[in-house]
């Protein structure tokens, strides 16, 4: 069974590029084979040079799931950038629909792990976003959604590099029991993981508890 891994957050928050990082380096590093699902409501917008309307709000948040479900029939890792999780968000910010949240929270609970972009990020703006404005409300949003629904995440932060390295060491616990010695990066990690008898530390504070690291740390492989 193939593992989901979701990006989620803001506009202008780094999903897309993280994705495309972590595809080029799990493809490279491991021996998974590792598929990313784009945005299907960018590409919608783009395509209907439009932002959609609450009545066609569900069927998009349906094919971004739809279209990673196809992925995972023959990939052993699908990155999702993003869930329809991010769908129900903006029905609910630009329209008060919150109808598409039993949906998006369904499939966000079949999530292996959640990131959470941090809002870090300088803004980069196009003719699909709303603005830096959004971002705060947005992010609010996200959390709530899986705050209630009982659904762990982990806080990225960081660019570049640095936001791939905060991915990956998130990630270390869910991908650790698919991958041996030689796999490169994480066949590291395993033998870190081993040296510190799995006790995890936060690279950016004392606190064992932070949101960088336990507060949402990559739920456990589904049986």
């Amino acid at each position: 069974m193939a593992l989901h891994i979701a990006l989620v957050g803001a506009e202008s928050t780094g999903k897309s590029q993280l994705g495309v990082a972590l595809l080029t380096h799990l493809s490279a590093q491991t021996r998974l084979r590792c598929a990313l699902i784009p945005e299907y409501l960018r590409e919608w917008c783009e395509r209907e040079l439009r932002t959609p309307r609450p009545d066609e709000q569900r069927a998009i948040a349906e094919e971004q799931w739809r279209r990673a479900e196809v992925a995972a029939l023959d990939h052993d890792l699908v990155i999702h950038d993003t869930t329809p999780l991010m769908t129900a968000v903006y029905s609910e910010q630009l329209f008060d629909d919150t109808s598409l949240h039993p949906f998006a929270l369904e499939v966000q609970a079949r999530m292996d792990a959640t990131l959470l972009m941090a809002l870090d990020l300088g803004w980069v703006a196009d003719n699909m976003r709303d603005g830096p404005h959004a971002q705060q409300p947005t992010d609010r949003l996200v959390r709530r959604a899986l705050r209630d629904a009982g659904l762990g995440y982990s806080l990225v932060s960081g660019a570049g590099p640095e936001r791939l390295q905060q991915a990956l060491n998130a990630l270390g616990p869910l991908l650790r029991p698919h991958l041996g010695r030689e796999d490169g990066l994480f066949g590291r990690l395993l033998q870190r993981g081993e040296r510190l008898g799995g006790d995890w530390r936060c690279e950016l504070c004392d606190d064992p508890d932070c949101e960088h690291a336990s507060r949402a740390v990559a739920r456990p492989p589904r049986a």
